[in-house]
């Protein structure tokens, strides 16, 4: 009984490691990943060859503090995209626990918008395990190294979350500009703020 119990704290211990392991921080290189976009065509990030890099936002339908941060994503994209620097926006929660996520309401949100970027569905949230998202919003900012995509920058995208206006700290756009000016990033990593994202039961 003894070992058994050794057994499977061994195999538990392995498999939260696994999952540390693909949580990303800054440095680290991204692997790419293909999802549904809102149009119905699979996007990775190799299919923008001409990309310095990306900012990658999870996100979804459903919470309030992403759809106050709905117009910044956009004015992002509208800011970078021509600068090599498109948003790629992904949503990961389990749809039992929000209905209001689905693929179909995603299509209808996108539409509704005019997003400007592509909404990717991911569907077995392995994507956001992959990256290691916890929230909506959640952003990384990657820049490609080579034939790489590295990790520079993890977190919020300002801070204030109820007001655009009087966020006097806006990490993504900073980020993103030292990036393009080819200097040091002031700050890596920030506390994301926003709705949890809705893991699947097991």
């Amino acid at each position: 009984m003894k070992t058994r119990t050794l057994i499977a704290s061994f195999i538990l211990s392995l498999f939260l490691f696994t999952e540390l392991q693909a949580q990303y921080k800054v440095g680290d290189v991204v692997t790419d990943f293909s999802l549904k976009n809102v149009d119905n065509k699979n996007v990775s990030l190799a299919q923008y060859p001409s990309a310095k890099g990306f900012i990658v936002v999870f996100t979804c339908n459903s919470c309030p503090v992403a759809i106050k941060y709905e117009s910044r994503v956009e004015q992002l994209n509208k800011d970078f995209s021509a600068k090599a620097y498109p948003v790629i926006a992904i949503s990961s929660n389990d749809i039992k626990i929000n209905p209001d996520d689905s693929f179909e309401k995603m299509q209808k949100k996108a539409k509704d918008e005019a997003y400007s970027y592509p909404y990717l569905y991911d569907e077995s949230q392995a994507v956001a395990k992959q990256f290691g998202a916890t929230n909506t919003p959640h952003v990384y900012v990657v820049a490609k190294e080579g034939d790489k995509m590295v990790v520079k920058y993890i977190g919020a995208i300002d801070n204030n979350a109820d007001n655009a206006s009087k966020a006097d700290k806006k990490y993504v756009s900073d980020a993103v500009n030292s990036l393009i000016d080819g200097k040091d990033i002031a700050v890596t990593a920030t506390k994301a703020i926003g709705c949890s994202i809705k893991w699947k039961k097991s």
